[in-house]
């Protein structure tokens, strides 16, 4: 990888001596812009960790983490509704059951 990532700095190199020797073109300006923002890619995922051959599996570990993590956090909040609205309905039942009275039923 690093042979590449230096291959691609010396290609910037040449492209940025082509360009000042005969004054910027559209199509040199493209190449060196390409060349550039890949070289600048290269070197960020560099800087992560992430330029070896096992970063592709590590990012899909971590997407399946993150979709792990999302489902859980969803589900949990679905369990907590829906235990807020269990004990809601049953605090105006027992609330019906006070007001007509029917506590006394419990209480013979």
């Amino acid at each position: 990888m690093t042979e590449r990532v230096l291959s691609a700095e010396g290609l910037l190199a040449s492209l940025m001596a082509q360009a000042e020797g005969r004054g910027v073109d559209l199509v040199t300006l493209r190449a060196l812009v390409e060349e550039s923002s890949q070289a600048g890619a290269r070197r960020a995922l560099a800087s992560l960790g992430l330029d070896d051959a096992s970063a592709r599996r590590d990012m899909d570990e971590l997407r399946e983490l993150l979709s792990a993590w999302r489902d859980a956090k969803r589900s949990a909040w679905r369990a907590v509704v829906t235990w807020v609205v269990r004990v809601a309905g049953a605090a105006v039942l027992i609330g019906i059951a006070v007001k007509l009275r029917l506590t006394d039923l419990v209480a013979q």
